[in-house]
């Protein structure tokens, strides 16, 4: 069920402190992503639906330059994203290689959506930075996916920092993660 835009504004004043505060109380306690952090500081609260996509350890055979342009691939997974979606990446903590870089950050901003989350890091910082598309990461590495991770699905449910996230869940990230 999508929310309506009084919720999404109301959620966009509520700090994820607070929001973590009000779900403890209701007995669900791990709803804070670990290990994502805002990219730079100043970034705005972002509401929206979670938009899965899933890495696993590099098999060498799979982890190719080759598989960008497989039918299951990072590329077809941001074709597939509605606007106003929140990119959840699990990438498995992995910081010694970047799941996204600013070619396919800038694709995610035209396509319109709203924010990339990640257990894992981004790569080519300066043109991620340009592309204005709001991130909150583990960091920077400048090795490609490929280096370290395989990607597998997208639209399933994830574990992102210690988080079960399913699609469509709704994500809230502001300058606490």
């Amino acid at each position: 069920m999508a929310l309506s835009a009084e919720a999404i504004a109301t959620l966009k004043t509520v700090s994820t402190a607070t929001l973590t505060t009000v779900l403890l109380k209701k007995g669900l306690r791990n709803v804070w992503i670990r290990g994502a952090v805002p990219l730079k500081p100043g970034q705005p609260c972002i509401v929206g639906p979670a938009f899965t996509l899933r890495f696993v350890p590099a098999r060498e055979d799979l982890a190719t330059p080759a598989s960008w342009a497989s039918p299951i691939s990072t590329r077809a997974a941001i074709e597939a994203m509605p606007e106003g979606c929140v990119a959840v990446v699990d990438a498995m903590g992995v910081t010694d290689a970047g799941i996204f870089g600013d070619i396919l950050c800038a694709r995610m901003q035209k396509r319109g959506v709203a924010a990339l989350v990640t257990d894992g890091v981004i790569r080519d910082l300066a043109g991620v930075l340009d592309t204005n598309l709001p991130v909150w990461c583990r960091g920077v590495a400048a090795p490609p996916s490929v280096a370290g991770l395989t990607f597998v699905a997208w639209q399933q449910p994830i574990g992102c920092g210690g988080v079960a996230v399913f699609p469509d869940d709704i994500i809230v990230v502001d300058q606490d993660g």
